[in-house]
């Protein structure tokens, strides 16, 4: 039995555990990755104490912070249920079950996938919903990104220095996402902004040779060697049946990181806190924490 299970080791989970660990805890993180969605970040200019950082590197610096303290982890293990029994909780994955007086979700968010035609069979074969893990296969190539938001400005601008040419997909009449992003996308030489297209299939034999668009009522092949799709993310949240949550899946919580259910929290991008950043993820994890321990403290 331990006091505090921790799901999830992106930025909320990786300081739930740091401070977790600082108030001499016995808990467990279980996690299939480590480093979330801030080690498919590229570029990282806003992340308080350092002027300039990749996403890769500043997870690293996160898990090596994580590593000093001597706690159990389970790596590349799926959670499956949360089962609130008399007085504690069950975790159900799936490789087996722990047990726990209290729990702090901090699973984040997974990529949002397009749902057309081929999308599936060329997963890991040109397609891609990381430019900062699959970037570099494709030097020299001619790469999609579909999206126009910050992800998607985020991606492009790995390609710029690494493909040969750039096409964005984006479905709305303009690009969106910040500014300065925006405006570097556009004046590249490299880029082409499709705007107001959709993509509707995704071609090739072996590998992927081109994508289907819709643009203007007319459908046109578009042929190119990688396909980054950037069109959001949901929360990753859907084994956590029985919490609260609002109409996009986020599990809702209070300014405690307290959900409906007493003794389990929430924290970062998986709930329906203000914005979703890497800072805002890593303090909701460490208020998580402390109500998780002021929680056990007050229990008989």
């Amino acid at each position: 039995m331990y006091d505090l299970i921790i799901i999830g080791a992106g930025p909320a989970g990786i300081t739930a555990s740091v401070y977790a660990a600082r108030k001499r805890l016995n808990f467990l993180v279980i996690t299939l990755d480590i480093g979330g969605q801030a080690a498919w970040s590229g570029d990282i200019e806003n992340y308080t104490g350092y002027q300039f950082i990749t996403g890769p590197d500043l997870a690293s610096k996160f898990e090596s912070h994580m590593r000093q303290y001597n706690f159990d982890m389970k790596e590349n293990e799926e959670v499956l249920d949360i089962v609130r029994m008399d007085g504690y909780f069950k975790v159900k994955t799936h490789k087996s079950e722990y047990e726990a007086k209290a729990v702090i979700v901090a699973s984040g968010k997974v990529s949002r996938e397009l749902g057309v035609p081929g999308e599936k069979e060329f997963k890991h074969k040109g397609l891609s919903y990381c430019a900062t893990c699959d970037g570099p296969l494709f030097n020299n190539k001619d790469v999609a990104v579909v999206g126009g938001g910050n992800s998607a400005l985020d991606a492009a601008l790995q390609m710029i220095r690494i493909a040969r040419r750039v096409y964005m997909i984006n479905i709305n009449p303009s690009l969106g996402g910040d500014t300065i992003l925006r405006e570097k996308v556009e004046r590249d030489s490299k880029v082409t902004v499709l705007n107001n297209t959709r993509t509707t299939a995704i071609l090739g034999d072996k590998m992927i040779t081109g994508i289907k668009i819709l643009r203007a009522d007319k459908e046109d092949d578009l042929a190119v060697q990688g396909v980054f799709v950037e069109i959001g993310l949901i929360p990753n949240s859907g084994f956590a049946k029985g919490v609260e949550k609002n109409k996009y899946g986020e599990i809702i919580v209070n300014c405690r990181n307290e959900t409906n259910i007493p003794g389990l929290f929430a924290a970062g991008d998986v709930t329906d806190v203000h914005e979703k950043q890497i800072v805002i993820a890593a303090g909701e994890g460490s208020k998580a924490a402390l109500s998780a321990f002021k929680y056990l403290n007050q229990r008989r």
